[in-house]
């Protein structure tokens, strides 16, 4: 993937968030947002992390917003795309998708 690849970032934990009961967990998030991504916008060069907020981080900026998210800054799943939130907790496609397009994704008809 080159250096004009779109960052994803999906933070969350194994347990569901305490305000998301009914919301899928955040890892069945990040493989569901995947799949969308790939569905609606095929071809187009990103990339997705999970990022586990109770897991050992080596990255410092990743260790920041992971320990945001444990001091209930954020609800989890939380996603950023090149750094910017677009959803928190229950997450919705239509602000993933529009943050997608601003970063020249087409989706395909």
């Amino acid at each position: 993937m080159g250096e004009s690849s779109v960052r994803i970032e999906i933070y969350g934990a194994d347990v569901v968030c305490a305000s998301c009961v009914n919301a899928p967990s955040s890892k069945d998030t990040f493989e569901w947002l995947q799949a969308a991504i790939d569905r609606k916008y095929p071809g187009h060069p990103y990339v997705i992390e999970y990022i586990d907020i109770e897991s050992n981080i080596a990255n410092d900026a990743q260790k920041k917003i992971a320990e945001q998210v444990l001091n209930d800054e954020f609800f989890y799943p939380l996603v950023l795309i090149d750094g910017e939130v677009v959803g928190e907790g229950y997450i919705q496609l239509k602000p993933v998708f529009s943050e997608l397009e601003k970063h020249g994704f087409v989706a395909q008809a």
